[in-house]
């Protein structure tokens, strides 16, 4: 992803939101209504664009979002989205969202806003909740988009839908009405997207049956996310002895399954959501009880779900968090009593190519503490409790020396108290 232009807009006290701007109807309305609304306070708002780089459209599009933050005298800015060549194959909707959540989030980040508004409305929430029951979706899929959630990648940005209750008619009526302009996406036209066929082939029928068809079903929607805040609250009651902090421990869950299977579906389903993962399928679910019941007490396995990995570890599952990462030279304060490596040092070592990533090969060593021998990797992650899948990360080597592990600590010896320091640190990227 990467930014190219920004509007020179001055910085306004009072508090920062931003709007998803698309460039379509529902966007257009919706920044329309906020930037009306907050026309009297102090808030200053923001268009966020995300150019995805599908369309051959996508350049006009942009332009056409940044004329209309203009009109609108608001500050602007835009992410460039594009896709890798795997990551274009399968469901690219999917891709396609998730990424755009990881721009739009990065842009909030940058510009310290913590409300963002995205323009989904009732047609939206229907489609979602008719997908989610062709897929056999159970409460949490059925119960749709939230008003309100917090964002995975940056849980101090929250995500806000104002337009939930508003049709596609009752919006093209506003924009009609004030003479809005808008863009139109040709690939909302193109039925072998799933979404798009149930817009234009499903939900036209519904409506023929039963006019009221999309309000119904965004009440229902509704309900079922009441109904999913009661079984969060359930799993919490029954997982009590189950639940421990990122971890979900097997034996009680087993106990739990053999007395009320519901009940520890309930509770997994629960944690899976806690760890931002999609519920899995009857199928999956099921073949992942047998696991359970077949393995044994001091076995590992893993499970791929989601694109992540969940493994079976000590008698506890928990999900590989160390995703591809990097290696951060750190400066530190002239005033932190912190030990570091001497920054001459180290940017000599930078200067002749002396700073390597190697991987670990199993017979490497570290002294890690004052007063104490140099260990061997295999000690010091166990001593850690270090799982075997976050053993991955590379190893920092400096003048062939070996310098830093990630999840275990620094070479001692080559520390220092004072003079100018830089500290190396093991930064994971973000999951998407």
């Amino acid at each position: 992803m990467a930014s190219s232009r920004k509007s020179q807009q001055s910085p306004k006290s009072g508090k920062r939101i931003a709007v998803a701007l698309s460039g379509g109807l529902d966007s257009v309305v919706l920044l329309d209504t906020v930037c009306k609304a907050q026309a009297k306070n102090q808030n200053q708002i923001f268009a966020f664009h995300i150019h995805h780089g599908l369309q051959k459209q996508a350049d006009d599009w942009l332009i056409f979002c940044e004329k209309l933050a203009k009109q609108y005298k608001i500050h602007f800015d835009f992410r460039l989205l594009h896709l890798k060549a795997e990551e274009a194959k399968g469901n690219i909707e999917a891709r396609a969202r998730a990424g755009r959540y990881e721009a739009l989030a990065d842009l909030c980040e940058e510009y310290g806003i913590e409300d963002l508004l995205l323009a989904h409305h009732q047609n939206d929430q229907a489609e979602t909740v008719l997908l989610q029951l062709l897929r056999g979706s159970g409460v949490a899929g059925l119960a749709g988009m939230p008003a309100s959630r917090g964002i995975s990648i940056n849980p101090g940005i929250t995500l806000w839908r104002p337009l939930l209750n508003q049709s596609r008619q009752e919006l093209e009526a506003y924009a009609k009405e004030h003479k809005l302009k808008w863009i139109e996406d040709p690939s909302n036209q193109d039925t072998k997207y799933r979404r798009n066929a149930v817009r234009k082939k499903i939900i036209p029928e519904l409506e023929k049956i039963q006019p009221e068809a999309l309000a119904n079903m965004a009440r229902s929607a509704q309900l079922l996310g009441e109904a999913q805040t009661l079984l969060n609250r359930l799993a919490e009651q029954d997982g009590k002895s189950i639940l421990n902090k990122n971890q979900l421990k097997v034996a009680p869950l087993l106990v739990l399954a053999e007395k009320k299977l519901p009940a520890a579906n309930n509770v997994l389903r629960y944690w899976l959501q806690t760890q931002r993962l999609a519920m899995p399928s009857q199928e999956r679910l099921q073949a992942w009880w047998r696991d359970l019941a077949q393995v044994k007490a001091d076995a590992n396995l893993a499970w791929l779900h989601d694109e992540r990995k969940i493994y079976l570890w000590r008698g506890m599952l928990q999900v590989g968090n160390v995703e591809a990462g990097r290696w951060v030279l750190k400066t530190l304060p002239a005033n932190s009593k912190q030990l570091g490596l001497p920054a001459d040092w180290v940017k000599d070592a930078q200067d002749n190519n002396e700073i390597s990533l190697r991987e670990r090969q199993g017979s490497e060593k570290i002294q890690i503490k004052p007063k104490t021998p140099r260990k061997t990797l295999k000690n010091l992650y166990q001593e850690a409790d270090i799982p075997p899948w976050e053993r991955q990360a590379p190893l920092l080597y400096i003048h062939d020396e070996l310098i830093a592990v990630a999840g275990i600590g620094l070479s001692y010896p080559h520390l220092v108290a004072s003079g100018r320091r830089v500290l190396p640190e093991w930064v994971q990227n973000p999951v998407k």
